[in-house]
Order: structure tokens, then C-alpha cells, then sequence
């Protein structure tokens, strides 16, 4: 199934993407061949649980303004590669820049601060409070109001908590189209507006570098064509890049500018979709050429190794 969005879907919804005043001005991003700018670089990542290696020197780069694609049969390394990325993993060896500058030491709310926002696999919202509060907490990170602030809720605190309000019910809520339910709690909603949810609150931190695990995840036809539709309304109209996980290969082959293969913790092929699709090496590694021994030494290969 492809899926195919018109421009006539798209809405003219421009967002404020705040930029980032921690980096110096040398550090704006990388250009490499071809004069395209890199906003994120993974640089040789090596992530091992005991002796099995999860990735295993994984490099590629993500050009500024792209939706760049991971994809790979189930066990390939592409969650751990978005836990290793967002902070919640420590990889062994490797470096992963963020605008030329290595972050691989930073926190998750570190890097969360400098642009890099995600939704996860399986969602986690909390589902006793309303839609508007989950989306809210989303820009936690941006606040300054310290707790003893917060706790008083006055003054600046009560200033901050009421421009957040304004800013999600003005420009997200709106663009999600998710207004008759922010006062709804999350328990209530049925799994597709949920995912719905969860991508408001990665909006909420005003991201660059936007990472979605598997967005589609679980929907009907409908609520994919949704998706798909504000994933490219993010990327062209908000100027955010967009990094994603995703197995519906009809939406990865519609959407994405760039896709990278996983196999075994392994980077197997990387290009745009067409130079993918046609890689014999991705076709093996979804189809398998029927040769058992092979596979068999490969998987002691990879445990030797780790």
C-alpha cells in the first residue's frame, strides 16, 4: 500500500522553530559533497549487551531538512540506534555529532534542550491526565521557572505556563486537528489519536531534529494517510528535520529523501529510496537467500565478536 498525499491536503501552518543559542556560530552544520548541510552525524556506533552487539559500527549522516528513514527487519538495531542517539543508551565506542558538535557525553534532557525531540514505539503518555497537559509537559524543557517558582505558580511561572498554553492550543492542537479532545484523558482515546498525542508533545519541544519510532505503527489506512500528512507538513512547513523508524514500506518509499538499512546491528545500504528498494543486499536481507549455514555463521560471527 502506498501513500499518496496531495498538496491540496497540506495546510499552510507555519511554527517557530527556536534557534539554538547553545551552539557557536561555527558549529551550524557540516556541508559535504554536493553542498548538502548534515545536522545529524553517527560516526562508527558500537552498542553491545553483554555478547550480543546490538550495532556494530554504524555510520551515516542525516542532510538538514530531509526525512531520513532507518529501516530493517525486526532485531536489526534501529530502536537501540534511536535509544543510543536520544541519550537513553551509552554506546561503547562511537560519536554522534549534532550540528558538527559531539553530544555522545550529553544527558537525554541535554540533548532534548539543543533540538533533538522523539516519540517512542510503544506510547508513553500518561494516561491519567488530559491531552492538553501531556502536550504541555513536552516543553518542560524550555521553561525557567525554578520549583520553588513553579510550586508558588505566580508571576513568571504563571507567565510561562500560560504562553505554552497559548503556543500548543494555537499552533499544534490546531495543526494535529485534536481540539475536541485536549480536554479528554489519554486513557479514553482510541490507539490512533494517542500516536497523535505523543507526536504533539515532541512538537511542544520545538525540535530541529524530530524522531519518530515507527509512527504508523498499529493504524488503519486513514490514520496512516494522517500521519503521513503531517510528517511532510513538519519537514516543509515547520522546517524541522525529520528522522523515523518504519516498517510500512509503502510510506517509507512515498516519504522519505534518504533511508538507511539495517541488518544485524549493521549498516547493509543507504541512499534514496529507489537505490534501497533495488540493493540486492536489502532484498536478502528481507527475503534471505535460503542459506542457513551462512545466516548460522554469521549470528557466531557477531557474538565472537561482541
Amino acid at each position: 500500500m502506498h501513500i499518496v498525499v496531495s498538496d491540496d491536503a497540506r495546510r499552510k501552518i507555519p511554527l517557530h522553530t527556536a534557534a539554538n543559542k547553545t551552539l557557536s556560530a561555527q558549529r551550524k552544520g557540516r556541508k559535504h559533497g554536493g553542498g548538502a548541510v548534515h545536522i545529524l552525524e553517527v560516526d562508527s556506533l558500537h552498542l553491545s549487551f553483554g555478547g550480543v552487539a546490538a550495532l556494530r559500527d554504524v555510520s551515516f549522516q542525516v542532510p538538514e531538512g530531509s526525512i531520513t528513514t532507518v529501516i530493517g527487519p525486526n532485531g536489526a538495531g534501529k530502536t537501540s540506534l534511536f535509544n543510543s542517539i536520544s541519550g537513553f543508551y551509552k554506546p561503547q565506542r562511537g560519536t554522534i555529532r549534532y550540528r558538527g558538535a559531539d553530544i555522545s557525553r550529553l544527558s537525554p534532557p541535554q540533548r532534548a534542550a539543543l533540538g533533538l525531540a522523539r516519540t517512542f514505539q510503544n506510547i508513553a503518555l500518561f494516561r491519567g491526565m488530559t491531552v492538553l497537559d501531556n502536550i504541555k509537559l513536552g516543553a518542560h524543557v524550555h521553561l525557567r521557572t525554578g520549583l520553588l517558582g513553579a510550586l508558588a505558580y505566580f508571576g513568571r511561572a504563571r507567565r510561562e505556563e500560560m504562553a505554552i498554553r497559548e503556543e500548543v492550543e494555537r499552533r499544534i492542537i490546531d495543526f494535529l486537528e485534536i481540539d475536541h479532545i485536549r480536554r479528554q484523558p489519554v486513557a479514553s482515546l482510541p490507539y490512533g489519536l494517542q500516536k497523535r498525542v505523543e507526536l504533539a508533545r515532541a512538537l511542544a519541544m520545538r525540535p530541529t531534529v524530530l524522531m519518530l519510532d515507527e509512527p504508523v505503527a498499529g493504524m488503519n489506512r486513514e490514520e496512516k494517510e494522517d500521519m503521513a500528512r503531517f510528517i511532510l507538513d513538519i519537514k516543509e512547513e515547520w522546517d524541522v528535520t525529520v528522522l523515523m523508524v518504519e516498517h510500512d514500506m509503502g510510506m517509507v518509499m512515498d516519504l522519505s529523501d534518504h533511508v538507511v538499512v539495517l541488518n544485524f546491528g549493521e549498516v547493509i545500504a543507504a541512499g534514496t529510496p529507489y537505490d534501497v528498494q533495488n540493493d540486492p543486499a536489502v532484498i536478502r536481507a528481507y527475503l534471505g537467500d535460503g542459506d542457513i549455514e551462512a545466516l548460522r555463521q554469521r549470528l557466531t560471527g557477531r557474538k565472537e565478536a561482541a
